[in-house]
């Protein structure tokens, strides 16, 4: 699909989307708690979507209505055929240590950009544990029965992979511990994992800077809702850096994600050119890198994992920020976006098959218009974000055929 967007000054109120981090991990404990759940405010992204699609594959029973998920939860978890993760890394990783409880080969399947994201800590972890890990082609296929006990974890590749070991670990009896090595990626995102499980009565939290503790078997099924979305909020809130007047409601303001420093950079962009950290809001990086070319330019520092998310986010950014005159500065762990530099694009742009690129350079073209190709991509995470902007009163044009 490709869609136009027409210069114009946003205004009105819009709901933030629910948190797409919160509702993989509530309804994940859900699946690991005793009993029925009831997970609302869902929104059946494409992510989400595989990760039911996925709790489905390992006998949970999950029934949808409207926006409310219903989950019966604490039955033996075994993968009863192929998980499909589509293109979502928090599914695969999330996953992936749930396949290894019951001793059965898994195969858990997905697009190729997904599997061509790292792996390596669960390769490790395989190697260490005596677990069959195989890789080929669009698909990993494990075996194992995993055990509780004391487990030695890179922290410095993804904080998804401490967040999947954890839910495999808390469905065992018993005392364990994850030591964390290296440099903690994300960390508040690890946070989110601890907050969602402690709402369903699990044991689980931090002993030190580096150790998590937890004991296996605890939670209980209930009643939660999922908080507002700050990394899919900031592309609305965005539209107010460029002249409008726009009321993004719904977000928690004292939630755990990382994300919601999104506010404090967007007034330090407005101001000058900061030097700004993504260490642990990567998926901010998209919509600072367009905001930062619209105003006065921006440093951006802990870039580097920006290259395995959805596309090489920092390469794609300067890509479709160079048709629109804007000469993007990358380095292998800084990215420098001038300001003053930007015009209306004077080619097509391109999605690059990831949401946030299409969504960040959706704000963009509401001060230069444009057309961005690939634009279904925000299925992925924010499937009505072109409604929203058309309630907004910019005018987006939609072509199914590009």
């Amino acid at each position: 699909m490709k869609v136009e967007i027409k210069p114009g000054l946003a205004g009105g109120t819009v709901q933030a989307p629910p948190s797409k981090s919160m509702a993989h991990r509530y309804l994940i404990a859900a699946a690991l708690a005793k009993g029925k759940s009831i997970v609302r405010g869902i929104e059946y992204s494409q992510d989400i979507l595989a990760t039911i699609d996925c709790l489905r594959a390992l006998g949970v029973e999950i029934t949808a209505c409207n926006d409310a998920v219903t989950v019966w939860g604490g039955a033996e978890l075994k993968a009863v055929e192929t998980l499909p993760c589509r293109e979502s890394g928090s599914t695969l990783r999330f996953m992936l240590p749930l396949c290894l409880l019951s001793g059965v080969t898994s195969v858990l399947r997905g697009s190729d950009r997904l599997m061509e994201r790292p792996l390596t800590v669960y390769r490790q972890l395989a190697a260490e544990k005596g677990f069959f890990f195989s890789q080929a082609g669009n698909q990993v296929t494990v075996c194992g029965k995993l055990q509780n006990g004391e487990y030695s974890v890179d922290g410095s590749v993804s904080s998804q992979f401490i967040t999947g070991l954890i839910f495999a670990l808390l469905t065992l009896n018993g005392k364990s511990s994850i030591q964390l090595t290296g440099k903690v990626e994300s960390r508040s995102y690890i946070d989110l994992t601890l907050s969602a499980l402690q709402e369903f009565g699990f044991q689980v939290s931090w002993a030190g800077e580096t150790r998590l503790e937890l004991i296996g078997g605890s939670g209980v099924g209930r009643e939660c809702a999922v908080e507002g979305d700050y990394s899919n909020a900031a592309f609305l809130d965005a539209l107010n850096l460029f002249g409008g007047n726009v009321t993004v409601t719904g977000l928690k303001e004292n939630s755990l994600q990382g994300d919601r420093v999104y506010r404090d950079y967007f007034a330090r962009l407005a101001a000058g050119t900061p030097s700004l950290s993504l260490a642990n809001c990567p998926d901010l990086g998209p919509i600072l890198f367009a905001v930062s070319a619209a105003l006065k330019g921006g440093v951006f520092t802990d870039t580097a994992r920006l290259k395995i998310k959805e596309s090489d986010r920092g390469a794609a950014m300067a890509e479709e920020l160079k048709k629109c005159g804007v000469d993007v500065i990358l380095e292998e762990n800084r990215i420098i976006v001038p300001g003053g530099q930007l015009r209306a694009p004077g080619m097509v742009l391109d999605g690059h098959n990831d949401h946030r690129i299409v969504m960040a350079m959706a704000v963009l073209c509401t001060c230069t218009g444009g057309s961005i190709r690939g634009a279904q991509a925000v299925t992925k995470s924010m499937p009505d974000f072109f409604e929203k902007l058309s309630s907004l009163g910019i005018e987006v044009i939609k072509y199914e055929t590009e």
